[in-house]
């Protein structure tokens, strides 16, 4: 494994961090406890000492499987949550910005991770009417002085098409937010433009998220993949997966070097960008856990 600085925060985070959406069943596979354990098991033995998880990953369903699976071994670990939504009722994820509504979901998480602080508390893909919130902000940086939460974050909107919204990168100062989290892959590269070179130049930690771009950049599919229903790759036309599949076979062709792994090529891909601490990847086994840490060897430390 490699390691590099995030940011001006200080910490030293694994370049492969383990991403944990997937353990909420939303990706066409279901998680055991016991699965989770092994996986974070097996990550920290490989050096993944970087965890992003949130709190709506099943009203805290899946922080509540990652406090079990850490039990006793919270100094291995830096772990990033985030917050934005509650759940008023079973399935029901509303989002709630207010600062009590927020508060609440720190204690939540705290409690769900059974750690006494969060390494790096993200807000989560909300508006700007939500963001910009003085009150929100004061109650959070005095939550960082309680000892609660160590750095302000902001996980920024945008998925597969979506572009990343700046002007919450440009007031990451005011609100004393030292990590940001962008959509970044080899097929979408917006932030490239404005938003890397920022954060670059401010000394905010960037964290890469969908680095295999739903997995098509896995190099599994082809164009005319169909996916089960509870794949959130389904909810796209087939129109867009296929056209995201054909860039992916060009890629092939014209950019992986002979006998090279696509995925690990893709992960090592976003971390050429000078600007990019880390990448996040979630795995549904611990053969895609291993994997996806290798990739670590084909980039610059």
């Amino acid at each position: 494994m490699r390691f590099r600085a995030l940011g001006k925060t200080g910490l030293q985070v694994s370049v492969i961090s383990l991403g944990t959406h997937q353990f909420s069943g939303e990706w066409a596979k279901a998680f055991a406890k016991e699965e989770v354990v092994q996986i974070l098991d097996r990550a920290c033995a490989l050096d993944v000492n970087f965890i992003d998880t949130a709190e709506c990953y099943g009203d805290h369903a899946v922080e509540s499987m990652i406090g079990e699976s850490i039990k006793g071994r919270r100094s291995d670990w830096i772990i990033a949550t985030k917050f934005g939504h509650c759940y008023p009722a079973p399935s029901q994820k509303v989002e709630a910005w207010s600062p009590a509504q927020v508060q609440r979901q720190l204690e939540d998480s705290l409690k769900a991770l059974q750690t006494e602080y969060i390494d790096i508390y993200q807000f989560h893909s909300g508006s700007n009417e939500a963001f910009d919130n003085d009150e929100l902000w004061t109650m959070l940086n005095n939550q960082v002085r309680a000892g609660k939460i160590r750095f302000l974050g902001i996980s920024l909107a945008g998925g597969l098409i979506a572009k990343n919204d700046f002007e919450q990168i440009r007031s990451a100062p005011k609100v004393n937010a030292s990590v940001v989290q962008v959509v970044y892959n080899r097929l979408h590269r917006e932030v490239e433009s404005d938003i890397l070179p920022y954060c670059e130049s401010q000394g905010l930690g960037v964290l890469a998220r969908i680095p295999l771009a739903k997995g098509f950049l896995g190099g599994a599919y082809r164009p005319g993949a169909v996916f089960p229903s509870n794949d959130n790759r389904s909810s796209y036309s087939t129109q867009f997966n296929d056209e995201q599949l054909r860039r992916v076979e060009e890629i092939k062709k014209t950019e992986l070097p002979p006998g090279q792994n696509m995925a690990q090529w893709a992960l090592a891909w976003c971390l050429k960008h000078p600007a990019v601490s880390s990448v996040i990847v979630g795995c549904k086994s611990l053969e895609q856990l291993e994997a996806n840490t290798e990739a670590a060897e084909l980039t610059a430390a």
